[in-house]
């Protein structure tokens, strides 16, 4: 859709003193994945998108400072919006998503999605889905049903997770597979039913959460995804490999903010004098979102066909002189790996769907 109306474009207005916040919700709940910046009279400011954001709170920016700290001052934009080859130059040269259309005055009449002018590109980066866990903190629920099988809604999880990749231009997937892994490789069989290509790595013994890329083929010369096959999120992987792109990383980590509050007021002493007091405080923390991206040349530092855990490979990456970056994820994030969250999945998932 590109929106005409002084309605519809309304919803993506903001003024400079919105908190970053607030444009948040703006991104996330709009098709066209930007915020506008503008004054009382539409005239634009500046532009907001994820990027921006996630610059941010990477520079120590709270989720309360008003977005004409971030905003992007030196947006693209173009008057015409008749010449849609020159448009879609400009968008390609410049890898914009979006692009306002202003008038003589700088006033915004419309926006322009760039997947609305083409079909989404195809992505040749691989996506590896790590699906053989056991789940056994779902109880019953995965005795029969290997966890990324579970239904959310009327589709299991790890069809959602295909198909959210698919809709970004991705088709070539690995699932690594253990346990229960006849009923996943039965479903998805090669991945034709959707157009794209499924391989499996798989475990004859539980490999942990990074030890089956190993099993990867020589073929692999990209940076790839590693998915959480029981991870809901709205996060881009477009956007995240281009997050990865821009700091040179061998590594990727996305962490969420987590909040962690003491029901008790919190004493601290100097031997059995009183130091500080406060009463029932929040601590924050970045916690691991289970998404990834690696760099191929990571994969000589697995040990093959021995358990590894994704965080152990970071370190090893660390710790041999690799670049290791850190994106903060503040969309839509889910971790169904337990019988609460799967709960909370089935009542927020469709209504994030329809976004």
């Amino acid at each position: 859709m590109n929106y005409q109306s002084v309605d519809q474009l309304q919803k993506f207005f903001v003024s400079p003193e919105t908190a970053l916040i607030a444009a948040m919700r703006v991104i996330n709940d709009g098709a066209s994945q930007i915020a506008l910046v503008v004054n009382e009279r539409q005239f634009l400011l500046g532009t907001i998108t994820d990027g921006d954001i996630r610059r941010g709170l990477l520079q120590g920016l709270t989720l309360e400072a008003p977005v004409e700290q971030v905003m992007n001052r030196d947006f693209h934009f173009v008057r015409n919006r008749n010449d849609e080859a020159k448009i879609l130059e400009i968008m390609r040269h410049n890898k914009l998503s979006q692009i306002p259309v202003l008038d003589l005055q700088g006033c915004v009449t419309e926006i322009l999605l760039l997947k609305n002018l083409l079909l989404p590109p195809q992505q040749s980066n691989a996506v590896v889905v790590m699906a053989g866990g056991k789940g056994t903190r779902l109880g019953l629920q995965t005795k029969d049903c290997p966890k990324p099988m579970l239904k959310v809604g009327a589709k299991p999880i790890l069809q959602i997770i295909l198909e959210q990749c698919i809709s970004s231009g991705y088709v070539n997937f690995y699932f690594s597979v253990n346990y229960l892994k006849e009923q996943i490789i039965d479903y998805f069989s090669d991945g034709s039913k959707w157009g794209v290509s499924i391989k499996y790595l798989v475990e004859n013994q539980p490999l942990g959460t990074a030890g089956s890329l190993k099993l990867l083929p020589d073929s692999v010369q990209e940076p790839f995804l590693v998915l959480n096959g029981d991870v809901l999120t709205r996060l881009s992987p477009v956007q995240l490999l281009q997050f990865h792109d821009q700091h040179r990383a061998a590594a990727t980590i996305c962490v969420r903010e987590h909040e962690l509050s003491v029901p008790f007021g919190v004493v601290e002493t100097t031997g059995v004098e009183l130091s500080s007091f406060q009463e029932k405080p929040t601590y924050r923390h970045l916690v691991n979102a289970g998404v990834y991206v690696i760099d191929p040349s990571l994969l000589e530092l697995l040990p093959r066909n021995q358990s590894t855990d994704m965080p152990s490979l970071l370190q090893l990456a660390k710790q041999s002189g690799h670049r290791v970056t850190v994106c903060p994820v503040h969309e839509y994030w889910l971790d169904v790996g337990r019988p609460e969250t799967l709960l909370q999945a089935h009542r927020e998932w469709p209504a994030q769907e329809n976004l």
